[in-house]
């Protein structure tokens, strides 16, 4: 039930989000075109969510709502995983949920399918398998979730060298399929012209200051069942951080580092299992929520963009 609300909520949204007005070119882009060029087109996933939205007639909100269903899916299949899944949920809803899935709708899609991964990493069979596909489908709605691929390789505990050797042939050929014809231009159109995102520093160092946590408490985190690829994540994260000070363009790494927001999930998800030692838990869950409480507060209040989500307004309600 909270699913199917939280996708309603996400994906019946009207004129909400700084990108609404961005991705109606690609319904236009689709209308009337037959299945098999529309599949041909980049980013073939997300073009055929507007192909079928278009032939159906629901427009953007349709496309919304299919974006807004695979999101939910890949959120709550995630959190479900985690000590505490509502505490999972309500970490994810200030920026991940808000700002991502309500604002980035493509990366948040392939965002979800990247989350369904880690999902299935946590089943004994073919569970790199299933994390591999699901970011190959991730990749056909925002070609960057491809830079996912290499941590499948990282997190394999066994036969390691043939996983390797297999991922490494699967990451290339979809850099090949789905992500050389657009380097250049992701190059030009993020590094060449330096574009600056607003609270980029803020959102980097909210996925840094956790992974640092992990780093330097892991056999904590490692007691209590946290696996050896949210390492990786970790590490990610901190180098993040750091070409962020280098960088010529902070949206560059801002967008790089949206794929390790997870990371916030797991890290206080464990957080009172961590520091509570078998303590009850419902001090420092009281300390994770009031924290990420301020994180809205000071994003809706201080965001240079928030304006774009105020009021939030629901598509049916507007039709009355």
């Amino acid at each position: 039930m909270a699913g199917v609300a939280l996708t309603l909520v996400i994906g019946w949204r009207h004129e909400v989000g700084a990108d609404w007005l961005n991705y109606f070119p690609y319904l236009y882009e689709v209308e009337g075109l037959p299945l098999l060029e529309v599949l041909q087109m980049p980013d073939p996933g997300f073009q055929l969510m507007n192909w079928i939205s278009a032939e159906l007639g629901t427009g953007i909100y349709g496309v919304n709502l299919m974006a807004a269903a695979l999101f939910t899916l890949g959120l709550f299949s995630f959190c479900v995983g985690l000590p505490r899944p509502w505490l999972g949920v309500a970490i994810a809803v200030p920026y991940l949920v808000i700002v991502v899935a309500m604002g980035y709708t493509r990366q948040g899609l392939a965002l979800g399918m990247a989350m369904l991964g880690l999902a299935a990493l946590r089943r004994k069979s073919f569970a790199t398998f299933g994390f591999v596909s699901c970011v190959i489908i991730g990749a056909t709605f925002h070609k960057t979730a491809v830079l996912l691929l290499p941590i499948a390789a990282l997190a394999a505990s066994q036969r390691r060298l043939a996983t390797a050797i297999w991922v490494t042939a699967v990451s290339v050929a979809a850099y090949f399929f789905l992500l050389e014809d657009a380097v250049e231009a992701l190059y030009s159109n993020y590094v060449d012209a330096q574009y600056q995102s607003d609270g980029a520093m803020v959102r980097v160092l909210m996925n840094s200051l956790p992974a640092s946590a992990l780093l330097l408490w892991w056999k904590r985190f490692a007691a209590v069942g946290v696996t050896s690829i949210w390492r990786w994540f970790a590490v990610i994260s901190i180098i993040l951080q750091a070409i962020l000070f280098v960088s010529p363009s902070s949206t560059a790494v801002d967008r790089v580092a949206l794929y390790m927001l997870p990371l916030q999930m797991v890290v206080f998800g464990y957080w009172p299992d961590v520091i509570g030692r078998g303590k009850p838990a419902r001090g420092p869950m009281m300390l994770v929520l009031a924290y990420y409480a301020i994180v809205q507060f000071v994003w809706l209040v201080f965001a240079n963009y928030s304006f774009a989500w105020l009021p939030y307004q629901f598509y049916p309600l507007t039709l009355l």
